[in-house]
């Protein structure tokens, strides 16, 4: 399910929300339909339309699926020319290799896109942390910095 998002500053959460809400309308779908077809509540959908929860990724494959929109086209990138397939290595996970082959050439696409998106988002959270500090942070005041008067706890419960 979505989690509830306390800071409202997250543009990412609000852009996703206004994207689902404008291809809604556009396929003219109300909130009530799309809901229940991707199995949330309609106030569920309302607050990840607006950005105040988190649109899950399950959420997101399953709002994608009713769409029938690829991650690539749902966040407007451009469609990439489809290489020749490439089999990929994966020498430390022969299981992985394995799963690999038996998928179908949609499927692979799939997980392509999935991998892309991963990747966006690790980008994009590196991108979101403040930058590392020469000196490190003091968790209380160096004794020079106190100022003002010290007072007993006895002192706090007086007003």
């Amino acid at each position: 399910m979505s989690s509830v998002v306390t800071n409202f500053r997250n543009p990412q959460i609000r852009l996703v929300g206004q994207k689902i809400r404008q291809i809604r309308k556009s396929r003219r779908l109300t909130q009530a339909d799309l809901a229940a077809r991707i199995g949330v509540t309609q106030s569920d959908l309302s607050r990840m339309e607006s950005g105040e929860y988190k649109v899950g990724l399950d959420t997101l494959f399953r709002i994608l699926q009713v769409f029938e929109l690829s991650m690539s086209q749902f966040f407007g990138e451009p469609p990439a020319a489809d290489p020749a397939p490439v089999a990929p290595s994966f020498p430390e996970d022969p299981e992985l290799a394995r799963d690999w082959e038996a998928l179908t050439p949609e499927a692979r696409r799939e997980v392509r896109e999935f991998v892309a998106f991963k990747k966006l988002q690790s980008e994009f959270r590196r991108s979101m942390q403040p930058p590392a500090t020469a000196e490190p942070a003091r968790t209380s005041p160096a004794p020079e910095e106190i100022t003002g008067p010290i007072l007993d706890d006895e002192d706090d419960t007086q007003a």
